[in-house]
């Protein structure tokens, strides 16, 4: 009853917590937090300098007593502390223009398909943590998919491909669940570093991540293109040491990213190879859609089709599904319950 009457008042969150983005919905309002998932610390005094963007706009350029961090690898936090932290900060940030003292939020955090009990039990710690009053699990595919506004809950094959920063999450959802499914760990950060590593060894030049990552979303493709493009890349020559700048082609870059590409149209042809003949049908018919900032890739649908000879789109807003997900259980509870992973919390009480 105190619950009913508290979520009344209390600004209710989705958030999506990626590996290169953390995004905040805030029920009635919309996305109202898009910002990387950095945190800058001073080692000195462990004090917190920056989170966000402000964090990432840090990224290489420190002195040695300032470090920053990403809090979460492969959608899994590996640093609870500052995780914590960070999260209590998007939070404070929402409450901040509020009224008055604001009831503790309900929080609904998607999470990689492939966690453990102890990594589940770290998200749900950390968001109580940073203030939270109830904390729900969904799968990150799963809310994709109803950001898609996909029929999870009708008996028909729904394929969803999430590209993310860490994981590819690749899932065939039926009935309101994950029938058959592939998490793997290429994605959005190991194209950037396959693009720092071609540029080593074909260039002897030492590039930045976020220099890689720049190239990536300017002429970066998965097919050839329609028109030529060429973009600048700068960083450290590798035998000489000093500044150097060289001109590359979307060709170039291509062939920099095939080997991503190329796992993840197998890991999508493996997934199809183990669902259910009767499911295969459907998507067949149906398709399959992309969601993440990795289906921003251009030409990647058009590969995978090919690949798979099945239809394929990317999401309107690919980077936002998951949160947008999120954000639409927010208002449907018994949704959320059914889809929703059990709680450690209660796991542990039933041992």
């Amino acid at each position: 009853m105190f619950n009913r009457f508290w979520s009344r008042f209390s600004k209710d969150l989705g958030i999506d917590l990626g590996t290169a983005n953390t995004l905040v919905y805030v029920k009635d309002k919309g996305i109202v937090v898009n910002e990387p998932s950095v945190v800058a610390l001073n080692t000195r005094t462990g004090q917190i300098l920056a989170i966000g963007d402000s964090a990432k706009d840090m990224v290489g350029k420190t002195p040695g007593h300032i470090i920053t961090v990403k809090p979460l690898i492969s959608g899994i936090i590996s640093d609870f502390e500052v995780t914590e932290k960070m999260l209590k900060y998007f939070i404070d940030k929402i409450h901040h223009d509020g009224v008055g003292v604001a009831p503790r939020p309900r929080v609904i955090i998607g999470v990689p398909l492939d966690i453990t009990e102890v990594e589940r039990k770290a998200v749900e710690d950390a968001a109580l943590n940073a203030g939270a009053r109830e904390v729900y699990l969904i799968e990150e595919p799963m809310a994709a998919a109803i950001g898609a506004r996909l029929p999870i809950s009708e008996p028909v094959g729904n394929m969803i491909v999430d590209i993310g920063g860490g994981t590819t999450e690749i899932a065939v959802i039926s009935l309101g669940g994950v029938v058959t499914w592939k998490s793997l760990t290429i994605a959005g950060d190991e194209m950037n570093k396959s693009i720092v590593q071609f540029a080593r060894e074909n260039f002897n030049l030492l590039l930045g991540e976020r220099v890689a990552e720049r190239i990536k979303m300017k002429i970066g493709s998965a097919a050839e293109l329609t028109e030529p493009m060429h973009i600048e890349m700068r960083g450290r020559d590798m035998v000489t040491g000093l500044p150097k700048e060289i001109v590359v082609s979307d060709v170039q870059i291509r062939e920099a990213l095939s080997r991503c590409v190329r796992a993840i149209v197998e890991n999508i042809k493996a997934t199809l190879e183990i669902t259910p003949p009767e499911l295969v049908a459907d998507i067949y018919e149906r398709g399959m859609v992309l969601t993440g900032g990795g289906a921003l890739l251009q030409g990647i649908d058009r590969i995978i089709s090919k690949a798979t000879e099945i239809p394929v789109r990317v999401a309107d807003d690919p980077l936002t599904c998951v949160v947008r997900g999120s954000g639409i259980l927010l208002d449907n509870f018994e949704l959320l319950r059914e889809i929703s992973l059990p709680s450690s919390r209660e796991t542990e009480k039933s041992r």
